[in-house]
């Protein structure tokens, strides 16, 4: 019997194949616990309804972000830490401050878990801080550190 998992099942296959089990395993296990459902002409055309309409969302979703990171990447924020005699930075500038940073200055909403910084930026200067906005799609931002007045 053909079948279209609704959720992934060990050692059979992931949500949204279609799969051969036998009748017994598909009457008590999958179609019972709601794991799947049977592979009929109409389950089969609603599943294909569904896929197209993933990935036209999916490609909806890419194209935003390529779009966002054209903005990221033709602008710049200005942070500004504390300083002690010769420069030497007292606290850092983390994720959480850039993306706070961006919503003011640049008036665009991003999540700070996409700035993808290694280290919290503890001097002054000019960096370039990389965002995750997809999967595939990286916007590098230009971060400008200066001293507090």
């Amino acid at each position: 019997m053909k079948v279209i998992l609704k959720e992934d099942v060990k050692s059979l296959g992931k949500k949204g194949e279609i799969v051969n089990v036998s009748d017994g395993y598909a009457r008590n296990f999958i179609l019972k616990t709601g794991k799947g459902i049977e592979a009929n002409t109409k389950n089969l055309n609603d599943l294909k309804l569904k896929k197209a309409n993933d990935d036209k969302v999916a490609q909806e979703h890419y194209e935003a972000a390529v779009e966002l990171g054209k903005k990221i990447e033709a602008g710049k924020i200005e942070v500004s830490i504390k300083t002690g005699e010769g420069g030497k930075a007292f606290g850092s500038v983390s994720s959480k401050e850039i993306a706070t940073e961006v919503k003011a200055q640049m008036e665009l909403e991003v999540d700070k878990k996409k700035v993808q910084l290694k280290d919290a930026i503890k001097a002054l200067g000019t960096y370039e801080v990389p965002i995750k906005l997809h999967p595939k799609v990286t916007a590098k931002l230009k971060v400008i550190v200066k001293e507090e007045a």
